[in-house]
């Protein structure tokens, strides 16, 4: 027994020093981030690697937003986050629910073409004739429109609707409740945790709209926070604040401070959903998950 104990303890205390290590590393590049954003210009130009500055400043800030493009582009962000977010709920719902049923006759083929997105797609190039034939290009919803419903996501809710009690379904018809009703006043309310997850996966995703922004929008002043990031990170186009609102004495930060900085401003707003939706998050998978 004493052995055995002993063998279990060592092979405990391997498995916490790997996930601590593990977590480690997985942190240390958003501290690193987090602290040239916070640390002087001379200390970042001298010491390079930074994982808690010496001293703080907010310069990297100040210049950021001497202008009103980031705080402009944040908006954006913001606004295509909640309406597209909206979007996907209102369209991933309207088919998941009748794809759920089994009275629908169509549900078997329409499941296939969904299906088939998944392994098959017209690619970049068709994809952006079809946006430009419509007449969607430098609008926002170009953004919005051709990812309006994620087939997977779709698929997990299907099987969610499907695990809903059938005698809740013939109690409504009985008190005269119409199939939209039945939707919005018994399973949308009942699917609250599955909802609530993957809104949070599709504002994931519009939040870090990048690549149909890059392809759509041409207009610089509708770009969301991610193009500007790619700017600033990738170009090294560091050159997005007003010099002129500070005094004369005033230096322009290093481009890295102005690009950790920017990093920050564009990661942190999104961080702040999750703590809102955690309740649902891990309760929404598992109930959404598809069973065998």
């Amino acid at each position: 027994m004493d052995s055995k104990g002993l063998g279990n303890r060592i092979f405990d205390g391997f498995n916490y020093t790997f996930l601590v290590v593990s977590a480690l590393v997985t942190l240390i590049p958003f501290i690193y981030i987090l602290a040239v954003s916070f640390a002087e210009p001379e200390e970042v130009l001298r010491r390079g690697f930074i994982l808690f500055p010496t001293t703080f400043s907010l310069e990297g800030y100040r210049y950021i937003f001497s202008t009103s493009t980031i705080v402009h582009s944040l908006v954006v962000t913001v606004g295509i986050t909640i309406v597209g977010t909206l979007i996907n709920l209102v369209f991933t719902s309207l088919l998941a629910y009748p794809l759920s049923r089994q009275d629908f006759d169509g549900r078997k083929i329409c499941m296939m073409l969904v299906v088939f997105t998944m392994l098959f797609n017209g690619g970049i190039l068709p994809t952006f004739l079809v946006v430009k034939a419509v007449g969607l290009l430098n609008s926002y919803w170009a953004l919005l429109i051709p990812n309006a419903i994620s087939a997977f996501n779709l698929i997990v809710i299907v099987s969610f609707f499907r695990q809903l009690p059938e005698g809740l379904e013939e109690a409504a018809k009985i008190d005269g409740c119409s199939d939209v009703g039945l939707l919005v006043r018994i399973v949308l309310p009942l699917s609250a945790p599955v909802l609530a997850t993957f809104a949070l996966f599709y504002a994931v995703g519009h939040w870090n709209t990048f690549f149909s922004a890059i392809l759509y929008i041409n207009d610089s002043k509708m770009w969301p926070i991610q193009v500007w990031l790619r700017q600033i990170v990738i170009l090294s186009q560091g050159g997005i604040g007003d010099s002129t609102q500070f005094d004369q004495n005033f230096v322009q930060p290093p481009p890295q401070i102005i690009k950790m900085a920017v990093i920050v401003i564009s990661t942190v707003p999104i961080l702040l959903v999750y703590p809102f939706l955690q309740k649902h998050f891990a309760k929404g998978v598992l109930l959404g998950s598809v069973k065998g």
